[in-house]
């Protein structure tokens, strides 16, 4: 049985650490066997601003999207596992993430079906915070972004299997940040 893993990364420096760490999950999920897309949000220059095309039409499920849209719908039915690699700003996603999942993960799509499309796919959010992780959790943010990525927007969409990972003290991680990286995947069955 093949498996297909879409790979999402969002940071706009092509070295930077979520590109490295993006770069280490598709060599272990092709390593696991995967066939790996690979959309690298920036590199693809995706688009993150809703126009009209795109905006949810509460009155019809079958509502065709625009085509750029349409092809990345495509790219995430297509797969059976769902990685995202990127950094935590502001304790949520990067505008371009946020924008992908707004106009992709739409109306129809990923939501408003009585058997979601998107159920019995995996997903892996891998989040790069900048706090270590003493502060972080006892500030609250592990369970609050935690529960945002894994139940507002995975479960939302049919996607049970989902996990959050994030690795603390991006900024001086080095190294060991693909350690976390590998422990994330390793609980992925990566």
């Amino acid at each position: 049985m093949s498996k297909h893993a879409l790979l999402v990364v969002a940071h706009p420096r092509p070295g930077s650490l979520t590109a490295q760490l993006a770069e280490r999950a598709r060599v272990r999920l092709t390593a696991d066997g995967y066939s790996v897309d690979v959309l690298d949000l920036h590199a693809e220059d995706f688009d993150p601003r809703m126009a009209p095309a795109d905006e949810p039409d509460w009155a019809d499920q079958d509502k065709e999207y625009s085509p750029e849209v349409r092809a990345h719908m495509r790219r995430v039915e297509a797969a059976d596992t769902v990685v995202v690699v990127f950094p935590l700003w502001w304790f949520g996603l990067p505008a371009v993430l946020k924008g992908w999942i707004d106009r992709v993960w739409n109306h129809g799509f990923a939501y408003g079906r009585s058997v979601p499309r998107l159920r019995g796919k995996r997903m892996l959010w891998l989040a790069l915070a900048a706090y270590e992780e003493e502060a972080f959790t006892e500030a609250g943010w592990d369970e609050l972004v935690g529960r945002q990525l894994r139940v507002g927007i995975s479960e939302y969409c049919g996607i049970e299997d989902a996990k959050v990972h994030f690795v603390y003290d991006s900024l001086k991680a080095g190294a060991d940040a693909l350690k976390e990286a590998d422990v994330a995947l390793d609980a992925l069955g990566a």
